[in-house]
């Protein structure tokens, strides 16, 4: 004689906690982050050392380069759970978003080269980096915030 037993409800595997899922978007922001910061270092370094570039424009021309990139990789990786499907709406705000972390950047290469009068490759690549961790903040943020929104319940 056999017993029969009573199903029991599967378990439910519950998602990543909250800050997993945090931890794994940054780490992707920040690994799109320094691929762009490569694009832009090198193609900022090559413009104004070899093709002879102002130091504003040795940074302005790289960093386009470097947010086409970001653009493809952070839409198509980091946030591709998020909603938005790469409309040219989200690609336009993204790019404006973009525009003003380059403000920042070229504010702080700037405020190195002309304010401080700090001329030289070292001091130039430290204005570079200051500005690249402070676009990179206020792109983080913007983007959550206007571009890759989360997906509606």
């Amino acid at each position: 004689m056999s017993t029969m037993q009573r199903s029991r409800p599967a378990k439910t595997v519950s998602s990543a906690p909250a800050y997993r899922a945090f931890l794994r978007e940054l780490l992707s922001f920040g690994l799109v982050g320094f691929v762009g910061t490569l694009i832009m270092i090198f193609g900022a370094n090559l413009m104004r050392a070899w093709l002879g570039g102002s130091p504003v424009t040795s940074v302005a021309v790289p960093t386009i380069l470097s947010t086409l990139s970001s653009y493809l990789l952070n839409r198509y990786w980091t946030f591709r759970h998020r909603d938005s499907e790469g409309s040219g709406r989200e690609f336009a705000i993204f790019f404006a978003l973009n525009g003003i972390g380059l403000g920042i950047q070229v504010l702080c290469t700037g405020f190195t080269y002309y304010t401080l009068g700090l001329h030289g490759g070292i001091a130039y690549n430290l204005g570079l980096l200051a500005g690249v961790v402070f676009s990179s903040a206020f792109r983080y943020w913007s983007y959550k915030k206007w571009v890759f929104t989360p997906a509606a319940a």
